[in-house]
């Protein structure tokens, strides 16, 4: 069918997850025009999610879905527990020691995906966004080199052209258009995984007050997740090297029990519990849980948000953490941008830096925990091996998350990426391989520099959140980098 006349915003987002709802419900919150397109019908599946204080207390109070949240029934969790590197037993961390996150602010929730992301777009609509659903957008409309909208086809099959002053891909790992932003996706040389997952009732929950922790337990073939989403309902994954990827084809079912089998703990959670078969959690699924970086992050007119940027391994439960976290650095930029787009350049390249430090600082935490597994025979001795010499494997690593425009000087040279952080490996080793003297004591992993630069960000945030303006960030980030306003919501020049 013909298109109709073309519809213009402000601003248009493409996708309806935590990113694009956050990005659509932040800058509508500053009286802009914003249209969101999403090709599914919420609810939809997602899978299960993990999440980080500073997303519960930081991003979703400033969104006002706070309420809703504490409402939904989810799981909370004070934590996370692991039994991985060569401690024998099960080792745990806690939010609450660090003083940033003191009580309610030392929890997060484990979340159903499909009941989270429908608080967050239902939000988004309050805010003022037009919400259109089971909508596909087909390409991306230029002018004169920017980006200037979108071509989509609605439910009934009607084209149409919408245009506006910026677009937002917060379409996932999927996206169809992150291509029209320059380069390519940078593809981890290690982290090349497959994750195979179900649902399950029944299954076995840590001693209290620990029983809404994820637990990531770590087995010769790979890594487990487990999380208790609710009481009763359980997401089980296995995250194998792409090497392996003969044993989770044909009858899944049997690859997932094989593959629980090979990991004592996760089979001793497991040994009274059933697999759910029906409805939305019934089905045994893959995922490639490739690590990518694109080399750019933004162009005239259009930024990539979560992971239509980036995607990093889970194990630290990291996706919404950086999908929201995003979200809100692109909406600052976009709301400075409407506001004097002189300072456009200035804005998305303030957004782009901080996103690729975001996720620098996980991929720094997540080699450094792949180091520690000792045994040879493992999967993670390959990881290891990132931090033993300076082969090309190496540099595509370190390429991976400096991108094409950081301009890093540590993660541009691998020999420079291994003397800035062979300490902090080393550092964050010793925390957790101290003896477990007392079944469910904490670690402090805030005592490791690394783990304290992974929280750094979002307690700023939770901040804001809390006293409802920037009263924490003074000073950039970077040289010559932008600070958020007072309001949190542009980006401001930082006082001489």
């Amino acid at each position: 069918m013909s298109a109709e006349n073309a519809l213009e915003y402000d601003v248009i987002v493409v996708g309806g997850g935590p990113a694009g709802s956050t990005t659509a419900a932040l800058v509508a919150m500053q009286g802009h025009n914003v249209l969101l397109l999403e090709k599914e019908q919420f609810p939809r599946y997602q899978i299960g999610e993990s999440l980080l204080p500073s997303t519960v207390h930081g991003i979703c109070q400033l969104l006002g879905v706070s309420e809703e949240l504490r409402e939904a029934g989810f799981m909370p969790k004070r934590g996370g527990t692991f039994r991985w590197g060569s401690n024998p037993e099960p080792w745990t961390f806690s939010f609450s020691i660090s003083s940033k996150f003191s009580t309610e602010a030392s929890t997060a929730y484990q979340v159903e995906r499909m009941k989270f992301d429908q608080i967050l777009l239902d939000n988004a609509r309050r805010k003022g966004v037009e919400v259109r659903e089971r909508t596909s957008v087909t390409d991306v409309v230029e002018d004169d080199g920017r980006v200037c909208g979108v071509h989509f086809t609605d439910a009934d099959g009607v084209r149409h052209t919408a245009r506006s002053r910026y677009l937002v891909d917060a379409s996932g790992h999927k996206s169809r258009i992150h291509q029209r932003v320059g380069g390519k996706r940078l593809y981890s040389e290690f982290f090349r995984n497959i994750a195979l997952f179900g649902y399950y009732t029944g299954g076995k929950r840590l001693p209290a007050p620990n029983q809404g922790n994820i637990l990531a337990a770590a087995f010769d073939s790979g890594w487990f997740w487990y999380i208790p989403l609710t009481d009763e309902l359980t997401s089980v994954g296995a995250v194998v090297r792409q090497a392996e990827l003969e044993r989770v084809q044909g009858d899944r079912e049997k690859a997932l029990s094989k593959l629980i089998d090979e990991c004592p703990l996760i089979a001793e959670y497991l040994a009274d519990a059933q697999r759910v078969t029906d409805g939305p959690y019934g089905e045994i699924r893959i995922r490639k849980d490739y690590s990518y970086s694109k080399e750019a992050f933004w162009r005239p007119g259009m930024v990539l948000t979560g992971d239509a940027a980036c995607f990093i391994d889970p194990v630290f439960s990291s996706g919404v953490h950086l999908a929201t976290y995003s979200a809100m650095m692109a909406a600052r930029s976009i709301n400075t941008s409407l506001r004097d787009q002189t300072q456009e350049t200035a804005a998305f390249e303030e957004y782009e830096a901080r996103y690729r430090k975001e996720y620098a600082l996980f991929h720094d935490f997540l080699v450094a925990f792949y180091d520690m597994h000792q045994h040879e025979d493992s999967y993670f001795w390959n990881a290891k091996k990132v931090t033993n010499n300076t082969a090309s494997e190496l540099e595509s690593f370190v390429e991976l998350v400096g991108g094409g425009a950081s301009n890093e000087g540590a993660l541009v040279d691998a020999g420079s990426y291994l003397t800035e952080r062979a300490s902090a490996f080393e550092e964050l080793s010793q925390i957790v391989q101290r003896p477990v003297h007392v079944e469910g004591e904490d670690r402090n992993l805030l005592q490791a520099s690394l783990a304290r630069s992974v929280v750094k960000a979002g307690a700023r945030i939770q901040v804001q959140a809390v006293i409802g303006e920037n009263a924490d960030e003074q000073t950039p980030v970077r040289p010559g980098g932008l600070i958020p306003s007072l309001d949190g919501m542009h980006w401001t020049w930082p006082a001489a």
